[in-house]
């Protein structure tokens, strides 16, 4: 069961894919959370969750406040899962809140490579058996996406090579949580 920690939809449960996820446990989405909302990251921000599963971490940023977030995942599955999730957080902000919540059923390279809109937050949680290369791609075409001030977290294995960064982003810091590493990204 995953719920949306905090925010106008806290405690909301939210379905999760039955097949081909890892949802990203509750600890690491309050540390990251805790860690956007102390540098005043999310609210009236774009955030794109990609490689989304069940949503949760894109839906937690509308849930806290974020303007606009895109649910990027290429399962079937997970994408019909992420839009009944969207329609659950919906139905739950207050009224004359402005959201905007899109739900893409496509590649995470093939929505990076199609859209040419700039990124405030990006969280990235791809599966932990992607190869270095494809991350490597995806980075690569997300570092031209970035606002001038804007946050990348990636979640991969603690066993996972630290990823390649290409030109454009830099590593802030690394923390990990169990089999999890989580990697903060900025423009540079």
């Amino acid at each position: 069961m995953t719920r949306i920690i905090a925010g106008f939809a806290g405690s909301l449960t939210i379905g999760t894919p039955v097949h081909g996820t890892r949802p990203t446990s509750d600890r690491v989405r309050e540390a990251i959370f805790s860690s956007l909302d102390a540098r005043d990251l999310v609210e009236g921000a774009r955030v794109l969750d990609l490689y989304a599963g069940s949503g949760a971490l894109g839906l937690e940023a509308a849930s806290r406040g974020a303007a606009l977030v895109v649910l990027v995942e290429r399962s079937h599955g997970a994408t019909q899962v992420c839009r009944r999730n969207a329609a659950l957080v919906k139905r739950t902000a207050p009224a004359g809140h402005e959201l905007v919540i899109e739900v893409t059923g496509q590649s995470v390279q093939a929505f990076l490579n199609s859209d040419a809109r700039e990124w405030d937050v990006v969280l990235m949680d791809p599966p932990y058996e992607m190869g270095e290369v494809e991350l490597g791609h995806n980075l690569e075409a997300l570092a031209a996406r970035l606002a001038p001030d804007a946050a990348v977290l990636l979640e991969r294995s603690s066993r996972s090579p630290e990823p390649r960064l290409p030109d454009g982003l830099v590593l802030e810091r690394r923390k990990d949580y169990g089999d999890t590493a989580l990697y903060w990204l900025a423009r540079g």
